[in-house]
C-alpha cells in the first residue's frame, strides 16, 4: 500500500509536469467507489481548462491546486493506486489508476479544512508535534502502540511498513500497550516517528536506497523456507518474527523488540482485541482503526501460556505502579 513517501513521490510528480500547465482534457469513466460525492462528469468538468497551480500532501492524500474558482481534486491511493506519467512529445499526460478501486477521488473547496484531511492527525514531516504533546497522546491510550501507529487520526501517513520500522528502530514490540511505555520508549518512539519518514521521503521511496540496516529489507520473507539474513549489531542472527497488529501482519525483531513482562504474562488486556481506541473519522479502507475483534478474550491460564522471547525492560512504565508479587 503507499504510504507517505510513495505519495510524497506523486505529489512531487504532479508539481514536476503540471505546475503551469492548463489541463486541456479530461478522460474518466463512471466508478461509484472511486468517484465520492459526484459522478465522474462533474469531476470532468470541474476541473477542464483550469491551470494547475501546485500540489500538496497530508499524510496520505494529495491535493491538486488549480487557479480560477470552484473545487479542486482530492485523491488517495487506497491499496494498488499510483500515478502514471504518460508524456509523450508536447503533451503531458497523467494518469490515476487504481487496479483493486480502493482509491478515493474527491472535489473539495479547502482540502484541508473538510473532511478527510480535516480529521487526520499529525503529519511526521509537515506538523510532527513536540516530545511532550506526543507522550500525552500516546500514554492516554490503551490499545497496542503498533494500531496506535497506524490509526490514521493519531499520525496521519504512516503505514504498516513504516510503523514497523519505527517501532524497530525504537526498540519497542508492536503489541505493547501504549499506557505501558516508559519514558526513554516514549521519546525512541518520538524520534524514530520523524526520522524513519524523513529518510523514506528523502529517498524520493526508493527501496534500494533505505538504510542498510533497516528492518525493511529484510522483513519481506515470511516463511519457514525463508533465509533470514539480517544480523544484530552484535553480529548475531536476527530472529525475525511475524504476528496481526491493528488487523495488519506485523514484523518484529525478538532480540531486540521485547514486551514487558507484565504483559506477557496476561495481566493486562488480551492481545487478541488489538484494536486502537481512537475514533474513526471517514469510511476510507485504511483510514480508520481496524473493527474490534468479535472473539472472546482468552482466560488467564491459557494467555500465560503463550510463548515469549526477550525479557522485559527493568523501568518501570510512566505512572504505573510496579506490581507486588503474590505469596504462595
Amino acid at each position: 500500500m503507499p504510504e507517505l513517501p510513495e505519495v510524497e513521490r506523486a505529489t512531487a510528480l504532479v508539481k514536476s509536469i503540471g505546475k503551469g500547465n492548463e489541463i486541456i482534457r479530461v478522460e474518466t469513466s463512471e466508478d461509484t467507489l472511486v468517484f465520492q460525492g459526484l459522478s465522474h462528469e462533474v469531476f470532468r468538468r470541474e476541473i477542464s481548462g483550469r491551470v494547475v497551480k501546485d500540489a500538496h500532501r497530508y499524510g496520505k492524500y494529495f491535493f491538486i491546486e488549480l487557479e480560477g474558482a470552484g473545487r479542486i481534486p482530492v485523491l488517495h491511493f487506497g491499496m494498488t493506486g499510483m500515478l502514471h506519467d504518460n508524456t509523450s512529445g508536447t503533451v503531458t499526460e497523467l494518469a490515476f489508476s487504481d487496479a483493486r478501486r480502493l482509491g478515493r477521488i474527491r472535489l473539495a473547496i479547502r482540502p484541508r479544512e473538510e473532511p478527510p484531511i480535516s480529521g487526520l492527525g499529525f503529519d511526521p514531516i509537515l506538523s510532527m508535534p513536540p516530545l511532550w504533546e506526543f507522550q500525552t497522546l500516546v500514554l492516554k491510550r490503551s490499545c497496542p502502540i503498533k494500531a496506535l501507529l497506524l490509526d490514521q487520526s493519531f499520525s496521519a501517513g504512516v503505514g504498516n511498513y513504516l510503523a514497523d520500522e519505527i517501532l524497530y528502530q525504537a526498540e519497542v514490540h508492536p503489541e505493547q500497550r501504549c499506557n505501558t511505555l516508559h519514558q526513554s520508549q516514549v521519546e525512541a518512539l518520538h524520534r524514530e516517528v520523524a526520522d524513519v519518514c524523513r529518510i523514506a521521503v528523502e529517498a524520493n521511496a526508493d527501496d534500494s536506497k533505505y538504510p542498510s540496516h533497516w528492518l525493511f529489507k529484510h522483513r519481506w520473507g515470511k516463511g519457514k523456507k525463508a533465509q533470514q539474513s539480517m544480523k544484530l549489531p552484535s553480529g548475531e542472527p536476527a530472529t525475525i518474527k511475524w504476528i496481526t497488529v491493528g488487523g495488519r501482519t506485523s514484523a518484529f525483531v525478538a532480540e531486540v523488540q521485547c514486551l514487558p513482562y507484565k504483559q506477557r504474562a496476561g495481566k493486562t488486556e488480551a492481545t487478541t482485541e488489538d484494536e486502537s481506541d481512537l475514533t474513526p473519522f471517514s469510511s476510507d479502507n485504511d483510514d480508520v482503526r481496524p473493527a474490534a475483534s468479535s472473539r472472546k478474550r482468552k482466560g488467564k491460564s491459557e494467555t500465560i501460556r503463550r510463548k515469549s522471547v526477550g525479557s522485559a525492560p527493568t523501568k518501570e512504565p510512566l505512572g504505573e505502579k510496579r506490581p507486588r508479587l503474590k505469596k504462595h
